[in-house]
């Protein structure tokens, strides 16, 4: 009797399987192929910045996005993202009086594992960012919202062109 209720569960469970791949296997395939995308991190395209003149903390976060836009163009999502995204992340850096990362705190995790040691990374190999010479102790700690889509482009909060 168990054999033949097995067998029939395990048949069962092959149709579904079947069907899902019929039905939805562009998702399916669609997963890997987002992965992929954070595998690795590009190289950054930008030069030292110069000092950040900025005063406050809300300030000197457009500087550091700018930046961080200037280093990586070809991953910027130009317009409004879509409705649904592949991520979403906050970060809290920490910078040095002369822009170099100190510290890195995620301060919300993404839904999709592979996205937070991208951007992480993304944010070490930018650095070093505009020096917070106008701040209080030269140093800046700041919190930034990183939105990924699975093509592998991001908006950050400070410059992001909203959504659909």
């Amino acid at each position: 009797m168990k054999t033949k209720a097995l067998a029939a569960r395990q048949q069962q469970n092959l149709r579904r399987m079947l069907a899902a791949l019929l039905l939805g296997g562009a998702a399916l395939l669609a997963v890997p192929a987002a992965r992929a995308q954070f595998a690795m991190v590009p190289a950054p395209q930008c030069a030292p910045p110069p000092a950040s003149a900025q005063g406050e903390e809300r300030a000197y976060r457009v500087d550091a996005a700018k930046h961080l836009y200037r280093c990586y163009p070809a991953r910027i999502y130009k317009g409004k993202l879509q409705p649904l995204l592949y991520g979403v992340m906050m970060v809290e850096t920490e910078l040095a009086p002369d822009g170099q990362v100190v510290d890195i705190r995620v301060v919300r995790k993404p839904g999709a594992d592979e996205v937070a040691p991208w951007v992480l990374a993304m944010i070490r190999r930018a650095s070093p960012f505009p020096a917070p010479v106008n701040l209080p102790g030269g140093t800046v700690r700041f919190t930034e919202t990183f939105f990924v889509d699975k093509s592998g482009q991001f908006q950050v909060f400070s410059l992001t062109e909203g959504q659909l």
